[in-house]
């Protein structure tokens, strides 16, 4: 038994080489010093001493601290970077896998609003759906509030909208809606995306083409706070200042503002490096985006309020103070401030939950 027990430490504390070892490790239990009447703190005592000098450290205890420190570190510098690349090169797998389609097929059309891209949408949208159940028990409120025919839908924008694309797939789903969303045009840039944000209805689109999206019937999906919200909000609140352009997209296009809001959502995904340099580094550039780290496997709810009906009576900039408001209730409704990953996690337990 103590034999096993000393196979398992020098196995733990040497990184796993315990293959290089066993046989070194077989010798040290048969030592003089290992008799019936020593105790086992005490052949353990000594038994780390002996390999604290075999490994030229003064004590295990030292060499397990630099071990740990070091490795904690690779990790805070490796981890956020490792999220970025591979979400990155995941879409340009997507992307690349629908450039072939599209090859194959012998399209050359760059309007992604056909039945051609139906199939690749659907099955893109049941993986993104699925996901969402596993890791985040996905859950929606208040589809009985979304009208038929063309919407505009505000959201707030967290660090990674993730939850707003869980929204588009159900809805897609489970009623046929498409959806069309304006993103930064930095990222409409990055090398490799192009296809695979063309095909999902992701673009920079400039007002004249929202209003024409609007009008041809589908529903268009807006966040005013952009990347500012998303790199240096803290604790869901909004930051749009006196953006109205989507208000003026609304009026233009006569179509009703269906508010939304997903609980949890900051705890998901967090960043780091929030300064007064990230931030005047950010206004200058509009390129930067701070490291990332998650996703945390929280529960996620989106609330979706009720719809703020066309008024040609409203001023763009009432009608954005209207729609800040409406994102605002759903968020106090449902949101418990400050944020905490431990308690939304827990939230994935709670069988009694009943929405308000």
């Amino acid at each position: 038994m103590l034999k096993l027990e000393f196979f398992i430490y020098l196995g733990v504390n040497s990184g796993g080489k315990y293959h290089q070892n066993q046989r070194r490790f077989n010798w040290i239990c048969f030592l003089p010093w290992h008799t019936r009447g020593a105790s086992y703190q005490e052949t353990m005592s000594r038994f780390t001493q002996m390999l604290g000098n075999w490994i030229s450290f003064p004590s295990m205890e030292e060499y397990l601290s630099s071990r740990t420190y070091s490795w904690w570190l690779s990790m805070l510098l490796i981890l956020p970077c490792s999220i970025i690349i591979m979400t990155y090169l995941f879409i340009c797998a997507i992307s690349f896998l629908l450039y072939v389609h599209k090859k194959r097929n012998n399209r050359q059309e760059t309007d992604f609003d056909t039945k051609f891209w139906k199939k690749p949408k659907q099955i893109t949208f049941q993986v993104l759906d699925i996901f969402g159940k596993i890791w985040h028990g996905y859950e929606v409120f208040g589809m009985e509030h979304l009208p038929k025919g063309p919407v505009l839908i505000i959201f707030y924008h967290p660090v990674c909208t993730i939850d707003y694309f869980f929204l588009v797939a159900r809805l897609f789903k489970e009623t046929g809606r498409e959806c069309f969303t304006i993103i930064d045009h930095a990222i409409y840039r990055f090398p490799g995306w192009k296809t695979a944000l063309d095909a999902a209805g992701l673009k920079d689109f400039n007002k004249a083409e929202c209003v024409e999206i609007l009008k041809k019937g589908h529903s268009l999906g807006i966040a005013p706070g952009g990347g500012r919200e998303g790199n240096f909000g803290t604790d869901y609140n909004i930051m749009w200042g006196n953006r109205t352009g989507f208000a003026r997209i609304a009026l233009e296009a006569k179509v009703p503002i269906i508010p939304i809001f997903t609980q949890n959502i900051c705890e998901a995904y967090r960043n780091i490096g929030k300064s007064r340099l990230t931030r005047w580094l950010y206004e200058k550039t509009r390129l930067l985006y701070l490291p990332v780290y998650g996703p945390f496997p929280v529960k996620l709810r989106t609330y979706i309020g009720e719809p703020i009906p066309y008024d040609p009576n409203i001023t763009a900039a009432e009608l954005a103070e209207k729609t800040k408001t409406a994102i605002e209730n759903l968020r106090d409704k449902h949101q418990k401030r400050p944020g905490n990953i431990l308690r939304a996690l827990s939230e994935r337990f709670d069988k009694h939950y009943k929405a308000d």
